[in-house]
């Protein structure tokens, strides 16, 4: 195991900081966007009165700290080693969510946050060294390149699919289709992100990045797919458990994040088969502590109401939101 270099020890810390304030913007929003929905249209209604909520300001603002410091992370250490730690938003909401919002966290959740801990950790002992670069035209020319143009083009694609077919079709009822909306433009933003964190970087040592049309090009990409991240961001927590949407959108936000930066940035090229082994490894104990994040969820609010609601039918939060759900969660 090779010692870790200053940049991923400080690209380490961001990270986690940033993890710190993502997983407590989710549950402050969340409660803002149930506020708003007792007095107007809820937000998975097209309504936007959560803008009105104090509590949703207050969730953004968070989140907007949280997103700076996972944006200066990027500048730092390579995203193989910055995306998985968003694996600790995950314990930070689901705790949080189950101490404020009352959505129980059962006993193997906690193993399942254990489990996202010692992933992470597995990941960070082993995460490649930053490569060397100048200039963000360098960044560009990666970018171009047919493997990511070709990335690029499936996403887009997809991504417009999901939007103007599945999402009034099957959005209320099916996480997937808001999730996947997010997740996907989310690794062409962290890609993006990456590109301009760097030329802030090489801009502050004195070499100025913003001279060149590339480095405005990345900003405009990030703005675009931050806003669509937003709007269906909110549309998913307005209608599904948030115990329940940060692990499935973190497990597919990683894994096309990943995905996008071995093509783009060429993140393995330096290491050997083992290091790569035990890093996915890592990621594979990550994705075991969000399932049962995910599945334990469900049995920790069952606990709690048996006896209420021995009647309700049993939720599939991942692709389906019953009408049962709903009220169970409005009511929360």
């Amino acid at each position: 195991m090779e010692e870790m270099s200053p940049d991923n020890i400080h690209g380490l810390i961001l990270a986690v900081s940033s993890s710190i304030f993502i997983g407590s913007s989710f549950i402050i929003k969340k409660k803002g966007l149930k506020k708003a929905g007792v007095s107007g249209p809820r937000a998975g209604e097209g309504g936007y009165g959560y803008l009105c909520e104090p509590w949703w300001w207050a969730g953004m603002i968070t989140m907007i700290v949280g997103e700076i410091a996972n944006f200066a992370a990027y500048a730092f250490a390579p995203a193989i080693l910055v995306t998985p730690l968003g694996a600790l938003s995950i314990i930070f909401s689901s705790v949080l969510a189950h101490f404020i919002l009352q959505e129980k966290l059962h006993m193997f959740g906690i193993l399942g946050c254990v489990l996202c801990v010692v992933g992470s950790t597995t990941i960070v002992l082993h995460a490649p060294h930053e490569q060397d670069i100048e200039s963000v035209k360098q960044v560009w020319y990666l970018a171009t390149e047919p493997g990511f143009l070709a990335y690029s083009a499936v996403v887009i694609v997809v991504v417009l699919a999901l939007i103007f077919y599945y999402e009034p079709r099957y959005g209320k009822t099916h996480m997937i289709v808001y999730v996947g909306i997010c997740s996907l433009m989310g690794s062409l933003t962290v890609m993006s992100v990456k590109a301009v964190a760097i030329a802030i970087k090489l801009t502050f040592s004195g070499m100025n990045q913003f001279k060149f049309f590339h480095a405005w090009i990345f900003i405009i990409v990030v703005t675009i797919c931050c806003l669509l991240q937003i709007n269906y961001l909110n549309k998913a927590l307005d209608n599904f458990n948030t115990a329940v949407i940060s692990p499935v959108y973190y497990v597919m936000f990683t894994t096309f994040t990943i995905l996008a930066s071995m093509i783009m940035f060429k993140d393995w090229a330096s290491q050997s088969g083992l290091q790569i082994a035990t890093e996915l490894c890592g990621f594979v104990i990550i994705l075991s502590g969000t399932f049962l994040l995910h599945k334990t969820k469900d049995m920790g609010n069952s606990a709690n109401t048996r006896g209420a609601t021995s009647q309700s039918p049993r939720e599939t939060p991942v692709f389906i939101n019953s009408g049962s759900t709903r009220s169970s969660n409005s009511s929360l």
